[in-house]
């Protein structure tokens, strides 16, 4: 039976890291594993696969150039995994659902078509490949979603974002329960700012860097240890953790308008 980690969004960024360092940790291993890269940039995901190597061929990267968006997406991940199983049987081993954006601006002003298909991707698609996998998985898989800090209040100009998050820590939290007693481990991982490309793309190109943005490589280093030990909701760093906790006790619309009025973003 071959083991696959399935790893999407894994371009740059936290779904870099992730293949990164879940190679690291099976070369420790001695049992064979796949790893596959979903995105768009296949020669982003190329360049991933060149440069990781060793355990004389036990660990295969695979990359698959796919447009994950929306009901299609979750779909082509399916057909991806019915021509797989045609070669021989799989068991998805790790499935870590990165591919996402945000988009920075008041909802009024910005693109209507590009906030649905923020959620196309992170949300339908994201609840479409779950749905996909599970029927690959056993006992003692894992289940990533991520999610954000974003998830826990929402968030003025930056609406429809939050929003999506939200739906992911939802929808994954509630998943671990009912995949509990199949011994399915599944967690929302819930970063803050993080060194990524993503400033530049929520911005259309006019903020570079993500702010304040803490390392992809201990975020992901993080995830995966507290991932094992069956840790639901995963926050990294103690500024982030102060901040979900306080969520609890400030009122949703005082957040969404104090962030709407001062924390403007660049779009």
């Amino acid at each position: 039976m071959r083991k696959i980690t399935v790893i999407t969004g894994a371009s740059s960024g936290i779904g870099k890291e992730f293949a990164i360092q879940l190679f690291n940790l099976y070369e420790k291993l001695s049992e064979p594993r796949e790893i596959w890269l979903l995105a768009r940039s296949k020669d982003a995901m190329t360049e991933i696969s060149k440069s990781l190597s060793g355990n004389n061929g036990k660990i295969v990267v695979k990359v698959f150039a796919i447009d994950l968006a929306g009901k299609q997406g979750a779909l082509g991940f399916n057909e991806i995994l019915q021509k797989e199983m045609q070669d021989s049987p799989l068991e998805i081993e790790r499935l870590i659902n990165n591919a996402g954006f945000g988009t920075y601006g008041p909802f009024e002003e910005t693109s209507t078509e590009r906030e649905l298909s923020m959620i196309d991707l992170n949300c339908t698609s994201l609840t479409g490949i779950c749905g996909f996998s599970i029927k690959f998985m056993a006992k003692d898989s894992y289940i990533i979603n991520v999610a954000s800090l974003a998830a826990f209040m929402p968030l003025g100009n930056f609406a429809v974002y939050a929003a999506t998050k939200a739906y992911v820590l939802s929808f994954t939290v509630a998943l671990a329960a009912e995949l509990k007693p199949k011994g399915i481990k599944v967690c929302a991982l819930c970063p803050g700012s993080v060194s990524t490309n993503f400033a530049n793309i929520a911005s259309n190109g006019k903020r570079k860097l993500v702010w304040h943005g803490k390392s992809p490589e201990k975020v992901v280093r993080d995830c995966i240890k507290k991932s094992i030990s069956g840790k639901k909701i995963i926050i990294t760093f103690a500024k982030w953790k102060i901040l979900a906790f306080l969520s609890r006790f400030i009122g949703k619309f005082t957040v969404a308008n104090y962030t709407f009025k001062y924390s403007e973003r660049p779009y």
